[in-house]
């Protein structure tokens, strides 16, 4: 009830402008998704980031594995210091040594947790810098466009709460998608075969 509330009164609002204004008043549409998706940038942004994680998942892997041998280590400690072939002096020994791999293992382990911990918080914070970068970047190419055409206002006809209905003659995306994607380094045309990455957006 509130989210259809919510929509009768943001299409009211926005028809306000529209039906008050002389006859020159023009309202255009654009697909924010569409262009997010559709811009070079963001599937750098997603490779980038996949490269990130790959670097944070060997690390990671690598810590895992020195915790392994430690655990080895600790294991083959507790054997000795068991065994009754050596001298008491000698197993003694073994045990002191086994109580500190112990401690090592530990530290090793809440060490491991920690960075991972500090590895996702960081992918995190960078794919929500590089979402913010790209919207910024789009909405500029947008504006400009609506300028350029002399449209007074420019509805995203990717939220369904905002437009209820557009007939696609004054939408904006592929003449701003192309725009954005001048000068590409990478063939744009073809679509990225990977799996998408977490890249927020607000649309």
């Amino acid at each position: 009830m509130k989210k259809l509330l919510y929509t009768i009164l943001t299409v009211a609002l926005l028809a306000v402008p529209v039906a008050s204004a002389n006859a020159q008043t023009k309202v255009a549409t654009v697909d924010m998704k569409k262009l997010f998706n559709g811009y070079y940038k963001t599937r750098l942004a997603q490779s980038s980031l996949e490269s990130r994680k790959v670097e944070l998942k060997k690390e990671i892997k690598d810590m895992a594995d020195g915790l392994d041998k430690a655990q080895a280590d600790y294991k083959s400690l507790l054997d000795q210091a068991n065994d009754q072939a050596i001298s008491d002096d000698e197993r003694s020994k073994r045990k002191l040594a086994s109580m500190d791999k112990a401690k090592e293992i530990n530290n090793s382990r809440n060490a491991i947790e920690q960075f991972q911990r500090q590895a996702e918080a960081q992918l995190a914070d960078q794919s929500q810098r590089m979402s913010s970068n790209l919207v910024n970047e789009i909405q500029k190419a947008v504006t400009d466009k609506a300028k350029a055409g002399g449209y007074s206002m420019v509805l995203n006809s990717g939220a369904s709460e905002v437009v209820v209905f557009a007939n696609g003659d004054n939408d904006l995306t592929a003449s701003v998608l192309a725009q954005l994607n001048a000068g590409a380094p990478i063939d744009v045309s073809t679509p990225s075969t990977g799996v998408p990455l977490n890249i927020s957006t607000n649309f």
